[in-house]
């Protein structure tokens, strides 16, 4: 087995609203593709995938933990100042799973799928960003206000 891959690979793609009026930045839709094996329970694993999908467009576009340089503390130690999306931030998501037979992984031919819609997204996130703004963002989360700057 050592000389077999075991991992399950992903691929995310992503479209962004970016409203200078409002200053706002809005996945408006999402696609993450993944290769995962044999899906054993698609629903459940689908589940699994825009879950961590809306996790990556959370860490990307909102979650920001702010810590004292001072006293090494958390700054934002409870859920009202740490920001995370709502329902409305979120909108199409779609999963894709490509069909893939893989005898050597293990006898049933699966693979986690756990968090791997997560991986790619706030890259494609950034990326869609650059492509609708020119400006290129390398720090998370992404700010209107660094759009600006550049």
């Amino acid at each position: 087995l050592r000389k077999y891959s075991k991992a399950t690979h992903s691929a995310s793609f992503v479209e962004v609203e970016i409203d200078a009026e409002l200053k706002t930045i809005t996945v408006t839709r999402a696609v993450t593709a993944v290769a995962a094996g044999k899906i054993i329970n698609p629903k459940t694993a689908r589940s699994q995938i825009l879950g961590s999908m809306v996790w990556g467009i959370s860490k990307a576009l909102h979650e920001e933990t702010h810590i004292d340089a001072n006293l090494g503390k958390y700054m934002n130690s409870n859920l009202g100042e740490y920001h995370i999306p709502t329902h409305a931030d979120i909108q199409e998501l779609d999963v894709i799973f490509a069909d893939e037979k893989d005898d050597v992984i293990n006898e049933l031919g699966v693979k986690g799928v756990g968090e791997i819609g997560l991986v790619g997204m706030p890259a494609a996130i950034a990326n869609a960003i650059y492509h609708a703004t020119g400006k290129r963002i390398n720090n998370l989360p992404i700010h209107f206000d660094e759009l600006l700057e550049q």
